[in-house]
């Protein structure tokens, strides 16, 4: 579990689907003239040097937000986040889902950001020094446990890990339903990858088996990084999904559908 970097993958076609939809959620939430609490369950380091060795190395940005940036208008919440961003730490920087939410956040609204692995821990606390944000050392599952429902109650929960834990697989849906239990406003938002084993599919059963509320499952295919790479595709899962959220998702599909045609 904490061997996991992301800085290897950031930028991918993955990143380009959940920034996409996270940023179009956030943006959809903070219209409403209320306080709202952005909580993260696996934050990472919050910010990206697209050039450096790591990145560089695997090409997955140069293959993802590379390519796919121009899908976006200049006013989509998303490359609005990301202008931000660069506009403050560099043209060759990318913002993980915490520094996008910061962007997308006002002046009142709460974050809880949770990452256990001890360098990407400190680099999250550099890259969110400027905002108001708790940054928890702690498993991500058992602070979203905690904290849940938050104050303010109106939210949003992103559940991004790595995956790299099987039994995620078992586990996601028991803390889905329990945490919607405490917190039935909130908006829970699950990213899985796709596998060439499709191993991701009996936990959308599971999801889909609990009858959640205004649920939304959105996945895309796309060509693997690198020859022999498992990851084909990415899907978001979300709970009490905000108003807009399925037509943005569909125009989202036609872009990867587009991309894996050409």
């Amino acid at each position: 579990m904490l061997s996991y970097q992301h800085i290897y993958h950031a930028g991918n076609l993955a990143d380009v689907q959940k920034h996409a939809l996270l940023c179009t959620m956030l943006d959809y939430m903070t219209q409403k003239p209320k306080p709202m609490t952005y909580i993260e369950t696996h934050a990472g380091r919050g910010l990206y040097d697209l050039e450096a060795a790591e990145a560089v190395k695997t090409g997955e940005a140069a293959a993802g937000i590379g390519i796919a940036e121009g899908w976006f208008d200049s006013d989509h919440p998303f490359r609005r986040a990301l202008g931000a961003v660069r506009a403050g730490f560099g043209e060759t920087s990318y913002a993980g889902s915490p520094l996008l939410a910061a962007q997308l956040l006002r002046h009142g609204d709460r974050m809880h950001l949770a990452e256990l692995h001890p360098r990407e821990g400190d680099a999250l606390e550099d890259a969110m020094v400027m905002f108001d944000a708790k940054i928890h050392r702690r498993d991500g599952f058992e602070m979203a446990q905690a904290v849940c429902p938050p104050t303010p109650k109106r939210g949003l929960l992103l559940i991004d890990p790595s995956y790299e834990l099987k039994s995620d697989y078992d586990l996601i849906p028991k803390q889905i339903v329990k945490l919607h239990r405490k917190w039935n406003v909130g908006v829970i938002a699950l990213w899985y990858p796709i596998l060439k084993d499709q191993s991701h599919l009996p936990m959308i059963t599971a999801l889909e088996f609990a009858k959640l509320p205004k649920t939304l499952r959105h996945e895309v295919r796309f060509p693997p990084a690198k020859e022999g790479h498992g990851m084909v595709g990415s899907g978001m899962f979300v709970v009490n999904a905000p108003w807009g959220l399925e037509d943005v998702a569909k125009q989202l599909s036609a872009s990867f559908r587009a991309l894996t045609s050409t």
